[in-house]
């Protein structure tokens, strides 16, 4: 199998290398995010819930106490927010700091996401010149070789050359897909950060609903 994949990269010349180099740096760029989601726990987001709970009850040393387990953005801004509150700090200085960390926070998980981005894009185009400099040889040959001209060579030439944009194609859908799986990921998180964070400096009205039906009416 080795082999085969050799000579396939072979066939494509200069260009499939280029496209062996480009694959390599995906995949390097990936395996990074996914061992720093991992690490982080980018999906866990119920020991930031639990901390926002013991909050809301009056409980702030649980609450950074549940936080210290996790190394989550969403907890770790959630507890910057409790600490300011503890300090007594107005809460304008205490989002502008929550909102720094996150802002932080989200870049670094964005970090080699641009560089995917060219990567997925820049694949098929040099698969397509792959293409092009394959067909010019190979007519090259054709009108060298004048009106004895071998079918069965024209057509291996036009294959090796259609290699390059399938091997540019390859590349581009799998970055792609990944791409957009890593995307969805951080996207939630900002999501998530955005809600929990925000109920540290608001009040939770849904258990109030029974009290203001029974409520008398204002004349």
């Amino acid at each position: 199998m080795l082999e085969r994949i050799v000579s396939l990269f072979d066939l494509g010349g200069p260009v499939a290398l280029v496209l062996l180099f480009l694959s390599v740096v995906a995949l390097t760029i990936i395996l990074v995010k996914v061992w720093q989601f991992k690490t982080i726990q980018i999906g866990h987001f119920q020991t930031a819930k639990d901390a926002l709970g013991f909050y809301r009850r009056g409980l702030s040393n649980e609450a950074l106490e549940a936080c210290s387990k996790s190394r989550n953005p969403v907890t770790l801004a959630v507890a910057r927010a409790i600490r300011g509150h503890l300090r007594s700090l107005p809460d304008l200085i205490i989002r502008e700091e929550v909102m720094r960390y996150g802002t932080d926070a989200l870049e670094s998980l964005r970090n080699g996401f641009r560089m995917l981005e060219m990567i997925a894009s820049l694949s098929p185009l040099l698969g397509l010149l792959g293409t092009v400099l394959g067909m010019i040889d190979a007519f090259r040959e054709m009108e060298q070789s004048g009106n004895q001209v071998n079918p069965a060579v024209l057509s291996g030439g036009i294959w090796e050359a259609l290699l390059t944009t399938a091997l540019g194609l390859i590349v581009a859908i799998v970055v792609v897909v990944v791409l957009g799986l890593l995307e969805k990921k951080v996207d939630r998180l900002s999501h998530e950060m955005s809600n929990i964070v925000t109920g540290i400096f608001t009040i939770d009205l849904s258990e109030d609903s029974t009290r203001v039906e029974n409520a008398e009416p204002i004349s």
